[in-house]
């Protein structure tokens, strides 16, 4: 997986693809997980904060740790 887009140098639409690909839902949550991860949240919804530019990718991973 490449590295998250940096939020000074790309659109929310580019962060959104990204978070969509890196976490994509499979629609089986007893072999995913991801939404336990984020606490019952969608991936998108997770990272709404970077997806917006607010906090990087970083930070907003740092939460869910």
């Amino acid at each position: 997986m490449t590295a998250a887009p940096d939020i000074m140098n790309s659109t929310a639409e580019e962060r959104r693809n990204y978070i969509k690909n890196r976490y994509p839902c499979i629609a089986d949550c007893d072999m995913c997980g991801i939404c336990t991860v984020f606490h019952g949240k969608d991936a998108e919804v997770a990272y709404e904060a970077y997806i917006r530019g607010e906090r990087s990718f970083e930070e907003v991973s740092a939460d869910y740790k």
